[in-house]
């Protein structure tokens, strides 16, 4: 079994900056992409970025349109812990920020129960 847990959401005013944390932890897995959803109330679950881990592609990162020059994705793959650095914060990236872990064995995904980030003046 898989547990994923985030933490460093918070408020925060426009412009400014967060740092979210999530790690990864259980026995007999290997994580091969962690990375970071988001859900705004109302919206559908969106990806805001992801990272290979291990592989030829290891360190690899997809991320979405709307956080490129503001948002880095980090991870430490021995730890399993994965970070989001997120500068020049909007108010459209109010949501609850999700981590997820896809496992090679057994081919799931977990997820964390989410840390909410709201951006507001």
């Amino acid at each position: 079994q898989v547990q994923v847990e985030e933490s460093g959401g918070g408020l925060v005013q426009p412009g400014g900056s967060l740092r979210l944390s999530c790690v990864v932890s259980g026995r007999g897995f290997r994580v091969n992409v962690m990375g970071w959803y988001r859900q705004a109330p109302g919206n559908q679950r969106e990806l805001v970025a992801q990272i290979i881990n291990g592989g030829r592609n290891d360190g690899s990162i997809s991320d979405a349109d709307y956080v490129k020059g503001r948002f880095t994705i980090s991870r430490d793959g021995v730890k399993n812990t994965v970070y989001l650095q997120m500068n020049s914060l909007k108010p459209e990236d109010t949501a609850v920020y999700y981590c997820f872990a896809d496992t090679l064995l057994g081919g799931r995904r977990y997820w964390g129960q989410g840390t909410q980030v709201t951006v507001s003046a």
